[in-house]
């Protein structure tokens, strides 16, 4: 890579940030003004600089882009659904970065009608989203949202199925979702504050009127906790659900009357978890009570529903997790998860009668897919494997058979016999034993030489399953060997598993990842030359904590939209997801917490070293993590590293925490990644 030629310089602006006693200081603090247009220059001197370090990859890159995409099928459409009459269908036409959204009536060899183009709907857009499709009980109007900044703020508009014509109205300022009462005129949706973006105000519209006119049904005053609404999948109740990280409440109302009043379900107690789903008489909940760290299953009567008529219907079990279930007329489906791996276990209400449907596989990824329909016997589900491309399931909970509606298909020469994935541990600091599941071409051999990606996230209690990925064949085709490190601060293995990554543990998660890298480089998969580094946001902390505690460990990182300046972040109560987070993180309002996320977070502990060579890229309109801290973070590192490495700085001015809205446009960003790691091994074509 050419080095000759200067990397921007950010000015220096003292900034004192002073608290609990200690003072901070922190010289790029004014990248956080957002119109000032020396940020932007400075974005722009960086997305300028990184163009010309990687200009000779620029052809390698398209090629990258070409063979990814080559891979997917364009003109490819989603395993069809019925719901209330309807099939639904969601499908791609070549050449188009968009989906169409279309549906039959009550056969799918009716003919179609198209709900949505999105590709003509986004055109002259940057950046076009469209989601949160909600058709009316009577199937004759869809409630609709449209994002084109990328700050998650939706507009919502309602369309007329039967004219084709729009409703004049828009409600702007929402999450996007929405739900019908029965009545097929009253709409219920979640506002967002217009700094935080915290949702916060359930309002009802009716249709035909102005939004301004709206009935504000419910506020959440409590600034940690966010508030949503849905209707049962019985469709006999709208639910508002108001939830933090530790704790959740619901409001309940039958959907036939909306002009009525919700009722609280049960008020919240700090710590206790849970959710709601109906059956006939009762409520069926999944919760944490009684310190069930993995959850159970209770029930409760739909007139008593406060926790003291609660019973067991699962109780909690220490060795398996219980995610989520779905109701059927015949069946309770539970979805679980046992040393790591996906459960669907199948339960007759009838006579109690139940079993799991088998899987063969230690690293695989299986979990209950779209299934609106109640009177059914037929479980829809979805199964992929590190090796193997998603397929769609229908399995018939009656008979055990299988019929697999499809498997994704992979174009090109793929052949997923020559690939193998494994799982194996490593051993932490403190002896606990951390679980990696890793796939590579066949043949490969374990001598220090093969260059290796870790992957990993260790936040929020969000776990990341082996999946499948035909973008990742770029790399496994050139020798790469790609690992997912499950660290604590996921859920792979149970709630604890989570518990032991968060507040005052969150230092388990930087070092079970460290310590996992450390087993990959004594085990001779890799080597510290060949190895390599790469985390998305609350992961891009990761990353920034990694490379100040070991960089001597990795060739090269990528730190997608990292959050990396926590301290400054987490006492910002204006800045979006703020507040909700601390129970996450901690509050640094509080001293043991401020020193305790200070000891940690990356900006602050920059210092004069060398770091391995570094890809950083963020969208402007990040409502997540804001792009002025992995842009602050870079000046710091510019200004403090002691090597001579690589460091790049992409900002993508049209987008935000999801980057590129269509699906080819977000390839060229997973090219330049790959390009970035391909470079550093030398390996151009």
């Amino acid at each position: 890579m050419k080095t000759e030629i200067l990397p921007p310089k950010a000015k220096k602006i003292e900034k004192r940030l002073e608290i609990h006693g200690d003072v901070r200081i922190d010289n790029y603090y004014w990248m956080n003004e957002r119109e000032n247009p020396e940020v932007i220059q400075y974005l722009e001197e960086e997305n300028q600089y990184n163009a010309e370090m990687t200009a000779h990859t620029k052809d390698f890159q398209l090629e990258l882009f070409n063979e990814m995409k080559g891979r997917i099928k364009e003109d490819d459409e989603s395993v069809p659904y019925k719901l209330n009459g309807y099939w639904y269908l969601t499908r791609f036409e070549t050449g188009k970065d968009y989906p169409i959204y279309s549906r039959k009536k009550e056969s799918l060899d009716a003919s179609e009608e198209i709900l949505f183009e999105v590709n003509e709907m986004a055109e002259g857009y940057e950046y076009y989203r469209l989601g949160g499709l909600n058709v009316s009980p009577d199937n004759k109007m869809v409630a609709f949202a449209t994002d084109t900044v990328s700050r998650r703020k939706y507009t919502i508009r309602i369309k007329n199925l039967e004219t084709g014509e729009f409703y004049p109205e828009e409600i702007k300022n929402t999450t996007g979702g929405s739900t019908w009462a029965n009545d097929n005129k009253t709409l219920y949706y979640t506002k967002k504050d217009e700094q935080t973006l915290r949702s916060f105000q359930i309002y009802k519209h009716i249709l035909g009127t102005n939004p301004e006119d709206d009935q504000l049904v419910f506020e959440e005053e409590d600034e940690t906790f966010n508030a949503y609404v849905y209707k049962s999948k019985s469709r006999k109740y709208i639910i508002i659900g108001s939830s933090s990280t530790l704790t959740t409440e619901y409001r309940i109302l039958e959907a036939d009357y909306p002009e009525g009043e919700f009722r609280i379900f049960q008020p919240r107690v700090r710590g206790l978890e849970y959710s709601v789903s109906h059956y006939e008489g009762h409520f069926y909940i999944l919760t944490n009570k009684d310190k069930s760290v993995n959850f159970k299953l209770m029930k409760t009567p739909v007139d008593r529903t406060e926790m003291q008529n609660w019973v067991d219907v699962i109780p909690h079990r220490k060795d398996y997790l219980l995610e989520d279930i779905d109701i059927f007329k015949d069946f309770l489906v539970v979805g679980e998860r046992n040393n790591g791996l996906n459960k669907i276990r199948i339960i007759r209400w009838d006579n109690n009668e139940e079993y799991y449907i088998p899987f063969d596989n230690e690293t695989y990824t299986a979990y209950t897919s779209i299934n609106p329909a109640f009177n059914t016997s037929i479980l829809r589900y979805t199964y992929n494997s590190l090796t193997t491309p998603t397929s769609v399931v229908d399995f018939n909970m009656e008979t055990g058979e299988k019929t697999v509606l499809k498997e994704q298909e992979v174009l090109g020469n793929f052949d997923k016999d020559h690939y193998q994935s494994d799982r194996i541990w490593a051993t932490a600091e403190d002896g606990t034993k951390i679980p990696v599941t890793m796939v590579y071409r066949k043949g490969m051999e374990r001598n220090g030489e093969n260059p290796l990606l870790q992957y990993a996230y260790g936040s929020y209690g969000s776990t990341i399953d082996p999946y499948f990925s035909s973008v990742r064949l770029s790399l496994l085709d050139r020798g790469f060997i790609y690992a997912i490190a499950h660290i604590r601060g996921g859920e792979y293995l149970g709630r604890g598993w989570y518990e032991d990554g968060k507040l005052f543990n969150k230092r388990n998660t930087f070092t079970d990842y460290i310590d996992v890298s450390k087993h990959l480089i004594n085990e001779k998969y890799t080597s510290a030359k060949h190895l390599y580094a790469m985390g998305g946001s609350a992961g891009g902390l990761l990353m920034g904590v990694v490379i100040n505690m070991a960089p001597q460990l990795y060739n090269g990182v990528i730190a997608a939209v990292p959050f990396v300046d926590v301290v400054t972040t987490m006492l910002d109560d204006s800045i979006p997801l703020t507040t909700g987070e601390y129970d996450e993180w901690g509050n640094p309002n509080e001293e043991g917490y401020y020193e305790y996320m200070k000891s940690y977070s990356p900006y602050d502990n920059v210092v004069a070293q060398d770091y391995p060579n570094i890809l950083v890229t963020t969208g402007l309109h990040d409502s997540q993590v804001q792009y002025w801290e992995p842009a602050k973070w870079i000046a710091k590192l510019r200004e403090l590293k002691t090597d001579n490495n690589i460091l790049l700085f992409h900002t993508n001015m049209d987008a935000g925490h999801g980057g590129a809205s269509g699906r080819f446009e977000a390839l060229k960003e997973v090219a330049e990644e790959y390009a970035f790691l391909l470079d550093l091994e030398g390996i151009n074509e």
